[in-house]
């Protein structure tokens, strides 16, 4: 008896998704759903992608967090709109929360939103919210291991980060491993190694979203 309430709360969100998508799409703004586990790095790339983008494209950033403004400081450090919502417990952002939020943001003089999802590998893959693209970051403190314990996230996404490479030589992380068992449950999907530590990679990913950036705008 609990699946149609379930399916119910699903149709509802995805509905008012489609409202965010549509007004994302008058503004001609692409829109990146960034999911990691806690610690993760998501704001860490987000900070690197900010820098290597700013000079091109016009940026905002919706963050998304149980508690806290944290994260929402250091992006606007940048100088970049940035607006915080605080879920109160919540595992995963939804269409709602993302509309709300949107009346705080400058829609006509952005380029790009990046959404930072709250940390959790589950839930927020279930929850459409209006996005055009979305994004997994793996760290490689986490493992090797995550596609298989956590399959659904892989499939779904668009990209695939593999976060502080840096940290490679002292943690058993096999990358070519990784990469083939995504690319098989996911063929079509693209991915990064990256350090925002030094840098590395980091230049790869940002020309990898000013081009889905640009298609977006050629489709609108």
């Amino acid at each position: 008896m609990e699946i149609p309430v379930v399916q119910g709360i699903l149709n509802a969100n995805d509905q008012i998704a489609l409202q965010n998508r549509q007004l994302f799409d008058e503004h001609g703004i692409c829109v990146i759903n960034i999911m990691a586990s806690p610690g993760g790095g998501k704001t860490s790339l987000i900070l690197r992608t900010i820098d290597a983008l700013r000079d091109r494209l016009r940026i905002g950033v919706i963050e998304g967090d149980i508690a806290s403004n944290v994260d929402a400081d250091r992006v606007a450090a940048k100088a970049v709109p940035v607006v915080q919502i605080n879920t109160g417990g919540q595992c995963h952002l939804d269409a709602p929360m993302i509309g709300r939020s949107l009346t705080q943001l400058p829609l006509p003089d952005l380029d790009l939103i990046m959404i930072e999802n709250v940390g959790n590998l589950i839930c927020p893959v279930g929850f459409k919210l209006g996005e055009d693209l979305n994004v997994m970051i793996a760290s490689v403190p986490e493992g090797d291991d995550k596609p298989y314990k956590y399959p659904g996230i892989f499939v779904a996404v668009d990209a695939v980060i593999i976060s502080k490479v840096d940290l490679l030589p002292y943690l058993r992380f096999d990358v070519a491993a990784f990469r083939k068992l995504i690319i098989g449950m996911n063929p079509n999907v693209s991915v990064f190694e990256v350090s925002c530590e030094t840098g590395q990679g980091v230049q790869d990913w940002a020309e990898w979203v000013a081009k889905q950036r640009e298609t977006k705008r050629r489709k609108c």
